[in-house]
């Protein structure tokens, strides 16, 4: 009797609920967002060596290329850009995609036409400083251009700056260390200067507008007895302008040819040999 009672006494009693919980050790799972953080830094740091690169592989005039390519002010279209496809060309030089002026290369029959459309432009309004202006910018894309038909352009183009002044557009022959354009302390034209004489023609003979020509030498130490600057300046003048004559140029377009000696340095150390330089000069219309 006292077990039946016991029984039913512990079938009345409540049950006993035992709880485990697991604990997990390390924190847990953080999800996969450390991944994208360092996939993204492995894009920067492959971004900045290909800059890098670039800048050590390339000229300073193809960096500008670049520059004005990747400009938003330049309008893109489909013969602008430097790939295949959807952008057109083989590269960024090439004759056919010329970055540098942001509206593709130019023919031969291009660039003669697009130097004669100035004489269209009277007919409908166009001031004469407007295309006086647009004479000169035209010779000079048509001259950059020139620089994605072969490596050999690109070396001579090395010696090469140009600018728009208000005398006119001033295209700069300077000396390289490895590569000077007379040969020492002489008139005698190297092969560069012969070569950029033959490219001048062509591009100058793109309009009719008069040359001016200058020679501009680097400082010599003041203890030289007899200072060659000024003699040697004018003959390399002299020499240039024949030079240009030779390869196509009409003599009667040249109008000044000048040396200026060590009087107007282009750098802060006149004795540099950036200094050592010709300057061919396409005057303005309307000067």
């Amino acid at each position: 009797m006292t077990w039946v009672m016991w029984m039913a006494a512990q079938s009345n009693a409540a049950p006993v609920i035992i709880k485990r919980k697991k604990v997990v050790g390390g924190g847990g799972h953080h999800g996969g967002a450390w991944k994208v953080a360092y996939a993204d830094f492995v894009t920067a740091m492959m971004a900045f060596f290909l800059l890098m690169w670039l800048l050590n592989a390339t000229t300073e005039k193809q960096r500008k290329g670049i520059s004005d390519y990747f400009n938003p002010t330049i309008p893109v279209n489909r013969i602008s850009g430097g790939g295949d496809g959807a952008f057109g060309g083989d590269s960024v030089f090439a004759e056919e995609t010329m970055a540098h002026t942001g509206t593709g290369a130019m023919d031969r029959r291009a660039e003669t036409a697009s130097v004669d459309q100035t004489g269209d432009d009277a007919g409908r309004g166009v001031s004469g400083d407007g295309r006086a202006q647009s004479e000169l910018e035209n010779v000079e894309k048509a001259l950059m251009a020139r620089g994605g038909e072969s490596n050999t352009m690109e070396q001579l183009l090395r010696h090469v700056v140009t600018k728009v002044t208000d005398e006119g557009l001033v295209i700069e022959l300077f000396d390289l260390p490895d590569a000077p354009l007379f040969i020492g302390e002489t008139d005698e034209p190297s092969p560069v200067v012969l070569a950029l004489a033959d490219l001048l023609s062509d591009v100058l003979n793109l309009t009719t507008n008069e040359i001016a020509v200058s020679g501009h030498l680097r400082a010599h130490p003041v203890t030289l007895i007899d200072n060659p600057v000024w003699d040697l300046s004018s003959l390399r003048a002299q020499r240039t302008r024949r030079m240009l004559e030779t390869a196509g140029i009409n003599p009667a377009r040249m109008q000044r040819v000048s040396g200026y000696a060590d009087r107007k340095p282009v750098v802060a150390d006149p004795a540099a040999e950036r200094n050592n330089r010709i300057e061919v000069i396409l005057l303005r219309r309307d000067r």
